[in-house]
């Protein structure tokens, strides 16, 4: 069965890519894994920084960024209570196991100089609240169970949002989706079908979509690390 399963990285444009390394190490306490050529884009570095074996925070650099303002309200919102444009991240909140780590977290961040909110009590997680370089809205949270949908899906807000009854089961209990191994996979949809997909590409990045499967992870794939280990 296909389920997702936690974020592998979530990626964040910068103009200081030093700038950022340095805050999520020193104040977070998250190690450097990789800093390296953006594969198949000019002049852009990729940093990742650790949260944990599978997951990221991720950074990526290009020299053009520098001269895009950022504007509260529309690239971002500037704290977690504020809007911004569709689509754009709002906030991030990061997650530890328990209260005393997040207390923790709490006192290492102040410790750095960087003023921090809470923790606040949710009903189903506590959390703190901060700033980051590049006006980057940051939280981080603990939660001691999962949270209940019964008790945590409103009425009110869903039928604000003109979900139904029989929309509102689907989601909150998925159709599963099994890959037939042994079936004919299944071809890409044709562009501008009226679902989402990447826009503003480069014509030759938009035609790679076209192409097959197996030609894409031949001719675009890069896995062979910048630095590679002599054994002895």
């Amino acid at each position: 069965m296909a389920l997702l399963n936690g974020v592998h990285h979530v990626a964040f444009m910068t103009a200081d890519v030093k700038k950022q390394i340095d805050f999520f190490s020193k104040v977070l306490g998250l190690k450097l894994k990789a800093l390296y050529w953006m594969h198949n884009v000019d002049g852009y570095f990729h940093a990742f920084m650790e949260l944990n074996d599978n997951s990221s925070v991720a950074f990526v650099f290009a020299p053009m960024v520098k001269d895009i303002p950022i504007e509260k309200g529309v690239s971002h919102a500037g704290n977690p209570v504020k809007p911004c444009a569709a689509g754009v991240m709002q906030h991030i909140a990061f997650s530890v196991n328990t209260e005393s780590e997040l207390l923790a977290m709490r006192d290492r961040i102040r410790s750095n100089g960087v003023r921090v909110l809470g923790p606040l009590d949710h009903g189903f997680c506590q959390s703190i609240y901060f700033a980051g370089p590049e006006n980057l809205a940051l939280e981080i949270s603990t939660s001691p169970t999962s949270i209940d949908g019964n008790a945590w899906i409103d009425p009110e807000v869903v039928a604000l949002n003109n979900i139904s009854e029989s929309e509102l089961a689907q989601y909150r209990e998925p159709a599963p989706y099994e890959r037939n191994e042994e079936a004919a996979f299944i071809t890409q949809p044709p562009s501008n079908n009226g679902m989402p997909e990447y826009s503003e590409m480069d014509p030759a990045f938009a035609a790679a979509f076209d192409l097959p499967d197996d030609v894409v992870t031949k001719e675009l794939s890069e896995s062979t690390p910048p630095v590679t280990r002599t054994h002895i």
